[in-house]
């Protein structure tokens, strides 16, 4: 009886080696891509990058991921005009942070996290429309502010519109097929 012995083909060797590097490739060229087509490259591939979800999406999941990383962004600003709210003295400026923190905690409780149930259903249009709100309504709270006190929450209200903005952008290119 011959002594069979089996080896893998060159070809098999060489995918098995490069394989795992080509697919944190096609998850960064999605990310390129998708990111080019939004109004802030910059903040679409930093965010999706540092998420260690994208490597294995699809623009579907890119929109989710966004969307989610959105969310988290508004709980850290309520908490934040929660802790400025707490220790003020102003009462002018406290009714103004007051507004803010209920824009921040309609998006947080319900806008939101109805976006983000729309994208995983699939309706694509509904969680345009709340995201876009969620933009709308952080302008809305940013307009409240008074100049004096504007750097720390006009900055994190601007990071926030930016982030409603590459969402919207990214779910534009679900809604185009």
């Amino acid at each position: 009886m011959a002594n069979l012995s089996i080896s893998p083909s060159p070809v098999l060797l060489l995918l098995l080696h490069v394989l795992p590097f080509l697919i944190p490739t096609e998850s960064a060229d999605l990310i390129n891509k998708t990111c080019k087509k939004t109004p802030d490259y910059n903040l679409c591939v930093s965010t999706l990058q540092a998420n260690s979800q994208s490597s294995n999406t699809s623009v579907e999941g890119l929109a989710s991921m966004m969307a989610n990383v959105t969310l988290s962004n508004a709980t850290n600003i309520l908490n934040y005009t929660q802790e400025l709210i707490n220790h003020n003295a102003d009462t002018e400026l406290e009714g103004r942070l007051a507004y803010c923190a209920e824009v921040y905690i309609s998006l947080e409780q319900d806008i939101l996290p109805q976006a983000i149930s729309a994208l995983a259903n699939g309706e694509f249009g509904f969680a345009k429309y709340g995201i876009s709100e969620a933009g709308d309504e952080v302008h809305e709270c940013e307009k409240k502010i008074p100049e004096s006190f504007k750097p720390p929450l006009n900055d994190m209200n601007r990071i926030m519109q930016n982030l409603c903005d590459v969402c919207v952008a990214i779910i534009n290119i679900l809604l185009k097929g």
